[in-house]
C-alpha cells in the first residue's frame, strides 16, 4: 500500500492524464534540461539520483549519456511512476534504475535504495512545483558525495522576453501550479555558503530557463 504524502494526491490529480502525453509537448518550453544533463558528467561507474523524475524521461537521457552509471529516481506521484517504470524498462535500463515514492523534503535514500550518497543529483522543473524547495535543496546537497553536485534547471526570470510574452506565461504556469522561483540563485549561494560548498549559475534563453549547480568540495 502507498504512503500518503500532502502534495502527492494534487500531482496525481495534475497528471493522472497528462502523463500519457506529457513528453511529447513539454520538450517544447522545459528548456535546458538537456544541457543540464550533458553538465553532469558523473565519474565513472558513479550515481545519479533524479528528484521529482516525472514520466522518466530524464533519467532515460541520463543513462544514455552515461552507461556505466546507477541511476535512481523519486517522485511524489504514483501515476507518474507508473509511467516511469515502463519507460525505463522500454529504454533496456531497468537493471541499473531504482525508483521509488518518496516526499523530496523528507526523503530517506538508504531505507528507499540502501545508500546515503550520490555523485550527481539533478531536479529538473520541479522546484517550481514544490511548495518546500528551499527545503529540498537543502535536503538533496545533504545526500551529495563528496566531490557530488547538485544540477537544478527550471524556469528563470524571463527578464528579457517581452512583457506581454512573460505574463501570459505566468498566467499560463498558474494554471498548472507552477512558480518560478526567481530567487533561486539567491537561495543556492546561501546553501553553499553554508555547506562550504560552490554554487553556479547559468542563465539560458533570455533568461526563459536557469540551471544552478552546487558542488560540494572533495
Amino acid at each position: 500500500m502507498f504512503a500518503k504524502i500532502d502534495h502527492g494526491p494534487l500531482m496525481d490529480r495534475v497528471y493522472r492524464h497528462q502523463r500519457h502525453f506529457y513528453d511529447a509537448t513539454r520538450k517544447y518550453y522545459l528548456l535546458g534540461r538537456d544541457p543540464m544533463i550533458a553538465g553532469l558528467m558523473p565519474p565513472a561507474n558513479g550515481s545519479i539520483l533524479e528528484i521529482g523524475c516525472g514520466t522518466g524521461r530524464n533519467l532515460v537521457m541520463a543513462g544514455a549519456a552515461y552507461p556505466t552509471t546507477k541511476l535512481y529516481g523519486i517522485d511524489i506521484s504514483n501515476e507518474m511512476l507508473t509511467t516511469a517504470r515502463k519507460k525505463v524498462t522500454a529504454a533496456g535500463l531497468g537493471e541499473r534504475t531504482e525508483l521509488a515514492y518518496a516526499d523530496a523534503a523528507k526523503f530517506d535514500p538508504s531505507a528507499l535504495f540502501g545508500r546515503a550518497r550520490f555523485d550527481r543529483i539533478f531536479i529538473s522543473y520541479a522546484v517550481s512545483m514544490i511548495p518546500q524547495w528551499e527545503s529540498v535543496m537543502r535536503e538533496a546537497v545533504n545526500h551529495l558525495a563528496p566531490g557530488g553536485q547538485l544540477h537544478i534547471v527550471d524556469f528563470g526570470d524571463l527578464k528579457d522576453l517581452p512583457g506581454a510574452a512573460k505574463a501570459a506565461l505566468y498566467k499560463w504556469l498558474e494554471w498548472y501550479h507552477v512558480t518560478p522561483r526567481n530567487n533561486l540563485f539567491a537561495v543556492a549561494q546561501d546553501i553553499a555558503a553554508a555547506t562550504g560548498a560552490h554554487a553556479e549559475a547559468q542563465r539560458l534563453y533570455r533568461g526563459f530557463a536557469w540551471i544552478s549547480i552546487i558542488s560540494r568540495p572533495g
